[in-house]
């Protein structure tokens, strides 16, 4: 259902080294660079996750209550990626733990801002 997201950066070089070293204990890497945007994806195929530089040239201000959530595939990856995400700079909003019944998830911020999750549904 979803083929991509696109969080804003002010620095696409240290958004392309933060997300390059993050996801690739997923197996992603960059599939796409025109620039301004660089897409990571897997060789599975499926939805892409981006970084972009804001095409009307304004400042990349992470919106309040937008997040993308990630799902690497078990509990033990939410908290590797977790922890790696705060050694690469990013900045802890919510250590990762059991949310719900059948939720698991971990949430941080990356250098720019922008709010992701890892989680685990199961």
């Amino acid at each position: 259902m979803i083929a991509y997201v696109t969080v804003g950066t002010a620095d696409m070089d240290k958004a392309k080294a933060f997300y390059s070293a993050l996801l690739e204990d997923l197996g992603a890497k960059i599939v796409m660079d025109i620039g301004r945007l660089a897409a990571f994806g897997t060789d599975q195929g499926g939805a892409m996750f981006a970084v972009c530089t804001p095409h009307n040239e304004q400042a990349p201000d992470p919106g309040n209550g937008n997040m993308v959530a990630i799902p690497p595939g078990s509990k033990e990856l939410v908290d590797k990626l977790y922890a790696k995400a705060l050694e690469l700079g990013g900045t802890g909003e919510g250590e990762p733990g059991q949310r719900m019944d059948g939720f698991y998830g971990a949430y941080f911020r990356d250098p720019d801002g922008n709010k992701i999750c890892f989680c685990h549904f199961g």
